[in-house]
């Protein structure tokens, strides 16, 4: 007899926050079918179960195919009904998985996953009810990512992801607004913008950049408490947005900018169409615009010909620049990227290790610093969670699962997840902040 559950539908999502943003919409379109949709379960069961994969780089790849054949495991045994597979990876890789899983009942790409939806409506004998852009939230029901744009017209030398989406494509401003403004009637305050490219935003569409006009319309939404940017590239930079951040107090001062080097040899052969001076002045205006703006940027170590020179470089970078937060990757070559094709891969795993455990451990002293000088600061917090006898939050300068949390002690106080306080900050550590309700 079967174990799983029928009219259940579990989502699995891979990758990034985007994807997570496609799964959502998936689940509001089945759910509109009168499906039971569950996310990231720890117990997996449904009738049907769709995962949503990351196609990025090796180590994402690997993941998507290890939780494939641990589903068409349970599949076999009877736990779970059909199994379909969306996402970068399938959109990339499509013929040679469906080859290699036969046993998968269907593979959809990034953009094509509707289909699922249009099949079971078939079945269903019913037509989904939800907008395109309506979407069940997996993330806290007051924070929501809004995805304004797929694709990217960059083709840095590394990297898949224009193989993967496309061209840049942006959605049209008065349909963000629709999709911001009925999160906020459920409840959103806090909203996350991305994109590939944040910087390109409205060029497709409009024939200019549009991010600073976007960001204003969705600031002037009342109910919106928090906006925070992510993944701006450094060329062509829309620079109007800084101004709207300083206009209106709940664009959050916060800029998230991939540089992924510095040193000038590795950006040319990293097609970055950037040169270190013009990198170091990106950085400088941006915080003469914003003086307070706290900017999380991402560095790649071990790129091909990267020498001791330049990886010396790199690190003195992050010492001297002081990012506010900082992520960090070794390289890892891709089929059919222009490095992959043009490029050897010449530095040893080990060796790549290693400079990225120098340089995180670069960033860990700066980031104690920093975290150091805001010692004695009264901030707005956002309550996240209880652990034991203390809330847990965030400042208008840290995103969800990525950035510093704060600390403070619940004593006679009553708050919800998803209320705003004010934090008089006491003690830091590199990655988290401590403090006391004022």
């Amino acid at each position: 007899m079967a174990k799983f559950k029928k009219n259940r539908i579990d989502v699995i999502t891979m990758g990034c926050s985007k994807n997570l943003v496609d799964s959502e919409q998936l689940m509001k379109r089945l759910e509109s079918l009168g499906y039971e949709a569950h996310h990231d379960s720890d117990n997996v069961r449904g009738e049907i179960v769709v995962v949503n994969t990351c196609g990025f780089i090796g180590d994402a790849k690997e993941e998507s195919i290890n939780m494939i054949l641990q589903l068409l495991e349970a599949k076999g045994e009877g736990q779970i009904g059909k199994l379909y597979v969306m996402g970068c990876l399938s959109e990339r890789y499509l013929s040679d998985l469906k080859s290699e899983l036969p046993d998968v009942d269907g593979f959809y790409g990034k953009f094509d996953w509707n289909k699922i939806v249009d099949a079971l409506e078939a079945e269903k004998q019913q037509k989904c009810s939800a907008l395109n852009w309506e979407r069940k939230l997996t993330t806290p029901p007051y924070s929501a990512y809004i995805k304004i744009s797929e694709g990217c017209n960059r083709f840095c030398a590394y990297c898949a992801i224009p193989l993967i989406t496309g061209r840049h494509k942006s959605r049209p401003i008065d349909e963000i607004e629709s999709e911001v403004k009925a999160l906020v009637a459920e409840g959103v305050k806090e909203f996350n913008i991305i994109a590939q490219d944040l910087s390109a935003y409205g060029s497709d569409l409009y024939g200019k950049l549009m991010l600073p006009e976007l960001i204003e319309k969705i600031a002037q939404i009342e109910g919106v408490e928090w906006v925070r940017l992510h993944y701006a590239y450094p060329v062509d930079f829309p620079w109007e947005v800084l101004e709207v951040m300083k206009r209106y107090n709940n664009v959050c001062n916060y800029l998230d900018i991939a540089l992924q080097h510095i040193a000038d040899p590795v950006l040319t052969n990293m097609r970055r169409h950037i040169t270190k001076e013009e990198t170091l002045k990106v950085i400088e205006k941006i915080r003469s615009i914003v003086p307070d703006i706290k900017l999380r940027t991402t560095l790649m170590v071990g790129f091909p010909g990267e020498t001791e020179e330049a990886f010396k470089e790199l690190v003195d970078f992050v010492r001297e620049v002081k990012f506010d937060r900082m992520g960090a990757f070794t390289y890892s070559e891709e089929d059919d990227t222009w490095a992959q094709r043009h490029l050897s891969d010449d530095i040893p795993q080990e060796v790549k290790q290693e400079r990225l455990d120098i340089l995180m451990a670069a960033q860990e002293d700066v980031a104690l610093s920093l975290n150091e000088q805001m010692i004695g600061q009264c901030v707005k917090v956002i309550v996240d969670r209880i652990e034991g006898d203390r809330y847990v939050g965030r400042t208008q300068w840290d995103s969800p699962e990525v950035d510093p949390e704060v600390y403070f002690p619940i004593n006679d106080t009553d708050y919800d997840e998803g209320d705003f306080v004010m934090v008089r900050l006491t003690q830091a550590y590199p990655y988290e902040l401590e403090g006391e309700l004022v």
